[in-house]
């Protein structure tokens, strides 16, 4: 069995060989969670070679038309966003890498994933909404700033019913204890969920 873990050294720091081959990481959260910061670090990792995908890169790809995907008239397009990067991360991981895929991917979306015969872990970020709110401001750019529009989101994952056991409360954590929690939970296997993607 591949060494999934290896414990963090007194410095605090990740040690080498996350090992996680042939698998597939959905790590996901409101906007400001920090999920595309801790993806590029998990996937920088020592161990197994990996793949970062960042889910908003394939919204962008439509040049043409497209439709913020937060938005109720979106729901074709954000279908069909995910079929194509469900496409994307299983070809990967039967490649043999362990694939992070990072975005705003809630239990709403998880349907696409369903059947996908490699494992298959989904970690839903829960930062406190001042310090999301906070976060997106900061970035500048053309990220989303709006608070109503944050908080929305973030309320959309303030309750995952079923999945709620796949939520991993992040507040007042730094970059470095959120990227060891993801590992943790990562290594546990309690994350990961079952081939049809239902839960019980």
């Amino acid at each position: 069995m591949p060494e999934r873990l290896s414990a963090a050294p007194p410095s605090g720091k990740i040690a080498t060989m996350i090992t996680h081959a042939g698998e597939i990481l959905i790590l996901t959260g409101p906007p400001g969670s920090g999920k595309t910061t801790a993806a590029a670090q998990l996937a920088a990792l020592p161990g197994s070679p990996k793949v970062h995908l960042h889910s908003d890169d394939f919204w962008g790809f439509i040049r043409h038309g497209a439709i913020a995907p937060y938005l109720p008239e979106a729901n074709t397009q954000n279908r069909i966003v995910m079929e194509v990067l469900s496409g994307v991360v299983a070809g990967f991981a039967r490649g043999g890498y362990f694939v992070v895929l990072d975005g705003i991917i809630g239990p709403w979306f998880l349907s696409a994933f369903a059947g996908i015969e490699v494992p298959l872990h989904y970690i839903v970020l829960r930062p406190d909404l001042d310090e999301a709110i906070a976060r997106c401001r900061s970035r500048g750019g053309e990220t989303l700033t709006d608070p109503a529009t944050i908080a929305a989101l973030h309320g959309q994952f303030a309750d995952l019913g079923p999945l709620e056991r796949h939520a991993l409360a992040i507040g007042g954590l730094d970059r470095q204890r959120t990227l060891e929690s993801i590992v943790e939970a990562l290594a546990s296997g309690a994350y990961r969920l079952p081939p049809n993607g239902a839960e019980a």
